[in-house]
């Protein structure tokens, strides 16, 4: 089960030969891994913890909606629910962030208050009317507006109109502004305590525009990789020469935009709020242009002494745009890895609140109120879990490398396309789960190690220095897993032998992995640049139309983020497209050198680059010990 072997055997390529499945014994763990997840669903469920998330329990621990047994010292415990659905807090925006709970007395009621109660008697009235005690069990309605212990075990004044939540029965207020109140305590922009309820309420006030700048972001994805399959022998040229024009072009927008804001505002024209998002429009605008002044300066330097660093990585680009036109379902693999991830943190969150409510209920002796505590080695089942959120949402995305990686492999090293699978996607994943899930489980997890220990509390002095080295280890770890992926689909052998055969190919091209890592995901980034930039364009223009009510701060951020999301999730895919090729070239370049017997798969943009390398003298065929590399599909020529 280890990476290291005691035996050297020589190797030969031999691409989509018969398979074999690799890795078992780790998809035998990764089994009894996924058990013990399954195990940690099922406890809070068998001891009611998940009853208790959703129906919602009151600071006495009687669960809402149902009849309680009595806990021992707790008087006010084992009263019948069955009426009383919902759950109240006396004090909803008395948020404790370190506890993950509102710091406040919940009551079970049989009904949220529609309507603010402003006096004790309101609240008197409103329980009288509906039978919805909103005060401590111990304290009748007809004592709300005397008792002395009201300012404790009655809520808040005044009470604020709420509403149940969908399928949890808590009653939350309907006004969210409490909780801008509490964010005013840990948040502090430019001095000023009411900008951020501004910044919420530029936010709600363009939530229409905000959308649909998303939506844009989506559709510029979309066309990017359209550019890419279509006319990639010149996308690098072409996206500098947009960047270019977009970064300069932006930057001078924004600074006209800053004089024009500037000048408005100096002009005292505007009413006394209006003045207020005024100036706070003029600062993130100054802001977005200093740093969009810097950031263009930076780019076009980088651009001007990467431009001679590019004929291999268009070849591999204008390749890779092949690939797409032959196997377009490559672009609906962020969907579908998107949607798994999704369902899967949504399962792991809803058990998370779960574990949460789960254990034995334990009076504290300062406040005499309940709290669910799980004790023993039932403690530990939080970390299980959290390794299984990381290990699995890696195993998800490991099988789509290995997806991507089969079909792209299958395209290479088939000669007559023709005679390729009808679905090469289908093809692919009923291969990586019929025959690679081990590998994919000891990949994951070996990713899984270096992610977890950057969630490690250290000593400052050392921490950032280990968080560098983690995430760098990190890093080189999934680029030679994915080369190791690539080696499993092209070998079918396990995940060391992969990793081992992949390395030692890229050490002898060490160069042109220079080259490519550096040209091709630089021009990747160009992309992810013009879709953010053209995405941010727009909502500047947009949001220009309500520059008297909106402050742009969040909404440029949030849409900002977005697109670049967005645009790095689709051109991820053609990322790993280009590094699967450029694995196949060398490997065919390693065993092939073009004569009779040894042709190459490589296609027409590879071979024209390799006969430009030889004329050069750049370029060395490797050592294949004569031995023709064998593919699934014979005839024909490379496309």
């Amino acid at each position: 089960m280890g990476c290291c072997s005691s035996t050297e055997i020589k190797r030969d390529w031999k691409p989509l030969e018969e398979r074999s499945c690799t890795d078992i014994p780790w998809l035998l763990i990764f089994i009894l891994f996924g058990a013990g997840m399954a195990f940690i669903c099922g406890y809070p469920i068998a001891t009611g913890a998940a009853s208790r998330l959703v129906r919602g329990y009151d600071s006495y621990g009687n669960t809402c909606g149902k009849n309680n047994t009595k806990i021992e010292g707790v008087p006010l415990s084992g009263r019948d629910m069955t009426e009383n659905k919902y759950v109240f807090f006396l004090d909803p925006c008395n948020l404790d962030l370190i506890n993950r709970k509102i710091k406040s007395l919940a009551l079970c009621v049989s009904k949220c208050p529609a309507a603010e109660l402003q006096t004790y008697n309101d609240v008197k009235l409103f329980a009288l009317n509906n039978g919805s005690h909103l005060c401590s069990y111990d304290i009748s309605p007809t004592r709300y507006t005397s008792h002395a212990d009201r300012s404790t075990k009655c809520p808040k004044l005044p009470v604020l109109p709420s509403k149940s939540v969908p399928l949890l029965h808590r009653c939350i207020p309907t006004d969210i502004s409490c909780y801008a109140e509490f964010a005013q305590a840990f948040v502090t922009f430019v001095s000023d305590n009411s900008v951020l309820r501004r910044v919420v309420a530029g936010v709600m006030a363009s939530k229409e525009i905000i959308m649909g700048l998303c939506l844009l972001a989506l559709v510029l994805s979309l066309i990017m990789m359209v550019v890419i399959r279509y006319i990639s022998k010149v996308l690098m040229w072409i996206l500098t020469i947009l960047v270019i024009i977009g970064s300069i072009g932006g930057t001078g927008v924004l600074w006209w935009l800053y004089a024009d804001h500037r000048k408005a505002l100096e002009n005292n024209t505007l009413s006394v709020f209006g003045k207020e998002v005024a100036s706070d429009n003029v600062k993130a605008l100054l802001v977005y242009s200093i740093g969009a002044t810097i950031f263009t300066v930076v780019l076009l330097l980088v651009m001007f002494f990467m431009r001679k660093r590019v004929a291999l990585t268009i070849s591999l680009f204008h390749v890779a745009g092949k690939v797409f036109i032959h196997l377009p379902l490559l672009a609906l693999q962020p969907f579908w890895t998107f949607l798994c991830l999704m369902l899967f943190w949504v399962y792991w969150i809803a058990v998370l609140l779960t574990l949460g409510t789960s254990g034995t209920a334990v009076k504290n002796n300062s406040t005499g109120l309940v709290e669910y505590q799980m004790q023993g080695p039932y403690q530990y089942l939080v970390w299980y879990h959290a390794v299984g959120l990381i290990w699995i949402s890696e195993f998800i995305l490991a099988f789509q490398q290995m997806t991507i990686s089969g079909a792209v492999v299958t395209y290479y090293f088939t000669r007559n396309k023709s005679q390729m699978p009808a679905t090469p996607i289908l093809s692919s994943m009923a291969r990586t789960f019929r025959y690679h899930l081990g590998t994919l489980a000891k990949g994951s997890f070996i990713i899984t190690l270096p992610a977890q220990g950057k969630g490690k509390r250290l000593c400052p002095l050392h921490a950032e220095r280990l968080y560098l080295l983690l995430w760098c280890l990190e890093k080189c770890l999934a680029y030679l897993n994915q080369n190791a992926y690539t080696a499993t689909a092209i070998n079918s052998t396990n995940f060391c032998t992969s990793a081992k055969d992949a390395f030692l190919i890229l050490v002898e091209n060490a160069l042109r992995v220079a080259a490519i890592n550096t040209v091709g995901d630089f021009v990747l980034f160009l992309g992810k640049v013009l879709v953010v930039a053209c995405t941010a364009f727009a909502g500047v223009l947009a949001l220009n139309y309500q520059r008297e009510y909106t402050v742009w701060v969040l909404p440029l951020l949030i849409v900002s983020v977005f697109a670049f999301l967005v645009a790095h999730c689709f051109l991820s895919v053609f990322e790993n497209v280009v590094d699967v090729l450029f694995l196949c070239f060398a490997v065919d370049s390693k065993y092939n050198d073009g004569s009779p017997g040894r042709e190459y798969y490589m296609d027409k943009a590879l071979m024209e680059y390799v006969e430009n390398s030889k004329k050069s003298g750049l370029y060395k065929p490797g050592d294949g010990h004569g031995q023709e590399l064998k593919s699934m599909a014979r005839g024909g020529t490379s496309a």
